[in-house]
């Protein structure tokens, strides 16, 4: 009889955990990322689960480089993860193609009022100005400087946005960084990051829409005429002719030539992100200053990688609860400070010394609310990229400027056709 209740014991007890496992929800979630926020993830979720223990957070890795391809091969599988980190140009592309749903209904409502208009932006798509995407942080790109050099050449040093250096002033500072003695380049523009990143697109179309022009017509959703115009011609010459008397620092000696030993570039076009790599090293030798004016207007970039949900999620409503609990995660925070992040949320930006009034990215705070140009919110975006990037480098490897853009606007505008429109951006309703 003992054994009998000891065995039947036995078997309640394996089927009760056998139930409990069974009873667990999973959610998956795709990200990129370096190697320390992929430990911040991975500590974020043990966090998640210990709270919430009927609920396994489980994360799929992809590499930043190839990060579009693995989510393509996820779509072709029908194997979307319930949760997808994707950088917010591609946003248009993703919710015109079915892949996101709205999540103002599954995020919590404190969070989505703490969200900064850029922030926003960012995850909104044009035509139902739905909210699809939202992060922890936003974006921006700035114009670091070394202090001495730049004390060396006589050079202003501007404090604010609406004292940027002009396009005469810039080159004239790049001629003469070029003289200096120790100064190798005297710009970093992170040719390092290659073509298979989104960086081109991100730090160098800026360029183009201060000096007048941009990647495609944002009313017509026509690129050729826009991107070969006459001032896109005039911008991407001027890159190639920093390039060509050897002033930017080349794809083959990486990303660091700003802060590596002996400090052999003096300027640096680069992300906050940079900021805090920079600093470590040369401590108040960094210059923090906003992007040029190549035109009558300055423009600078913004958006990043954002959280959204997808329409194959079984669980939307978990899944928000995972992406709320994130963006307030106190530990996760602080690692993010840690990197400099930019706020996309307004109590993260509180708590963010770095970009209050004073601090070292201050400038690049204000630029989000007068220069930032979000990328166009196409679901061309793919095919628009693809095809600036590749004319970039034609344009670097001393191709023909007209030609090369030309190319490009014919690819972006082939796509577009081929995708009768994207309606209803062809406004066919």
């Amino acid at each position: 009889m003992g054994k009998r209740l000891l065995l039947a014991s036995s078997v309640a007890a394996i089927l009760a955990f056998s139930a409990s496992a069974e009873a667990k929800t999973v959610i998956k979630m795709m990200h990129q990322g370096d190697p320390g926020w992929v430990a911040a993830y991975g500590d974020l979720a043990k966090r998640f689960e210990a709270e919430n223990p009927d609920v396994d957070i489980e994360l799929i890795y992809a590499p930043h480089d190839a990060y579009n391809e693995k989510f393509s091969a996820a779509v072709m599988a029908k194997q979307l993860p319930d949760i997808m980190e994707l950088d917010a140009p591609f946003l248009a592309n993703y919710v015109w193609s079915g892949y996101l749903a709205p999540i103002k209904d599954v995020i919590d409502a404190d969070v989505l009022s703490d969200m900064t208009e850029s922030n926003i932006a960012q995850g909104t798509y044009a035509i139902d100005k739905q909210l699809y995407a939202i992060g922890l942080t936003d974006s921006s790109v700035v114009l670091y400087g070394n202090r001495k050099y730049l004390e060396k050449i006589g050079a202003r040093i501007p404090k604010s946005v609406d004292d940027a250096w002009t396009r005469e002033e810039f080159e004239a500072n790049l001629e003469k960084l070029s003289k200096v003695e120790g100064v190798k380049w005297p710009i970093d523009t992170f040719r390092g990051y290659g073509i298979k990143t989104e960086w081109i697109t991100y730090a160098y179309s800026p360029i183009l829409q201060s000096a007048g022009c941009d990647l495609i017509d944002r009313k017509s959703w026509k690129s050729e005429g826009m991107l070969d115009s006459q001032p896109c011609v005039d911008a991407m010459t001027m890159m190639q002719n920093w390039v060509n008397k050897g002033w930017v620092v080349p794809q083959s000696s990486g990303t660091n030539q700003f802060y590596a030993e002996g400090h052999p570039a003096a300027l640096a076009l680069g992300g906050h992100w940079f900021y805090a790599e920079a600093a470590a090293a040369m401590k108040d030798d960094v210059v923090v200053m906003p992007l040029p004016k190549f035109g009558a207007k300055g423009a600078s970039p913004d958006g990043t990688w954002i959280w959204g949900i997808t329409t194959a999620s079984k669980h939307p409503d978990i899944a928000g609860k995972f992406v709320s609990f994130m963006l307030k995660d106190k530990a996760y925070r602080d690692y993010a400070k840690s990197q400099s992040a930019y706020p996309g949320l307004k109590s993260f930006a509180a708590e963010s010394p770095l970009y209050a009034p004073g601090g070292a990215l201050a400038v690049a705070f204000e630029q989000a609310s007068k220069t930032a140009v979000p990328r166009p919110p196409h679901p061309a975006y793919p095919a628009i990229t693809a095809a600036y990037m590749q004319a970039v480098d034609k344009i670097f490897n001393k191709g023909d400027v007209k030609q090369a853009l030309s190319d490009a606007a014919q690819k972006i505008d082939e796509d577009i056709a081929d995708n009768d429109g994207y309606p209803p951006f062809n406004g066919e309703q």
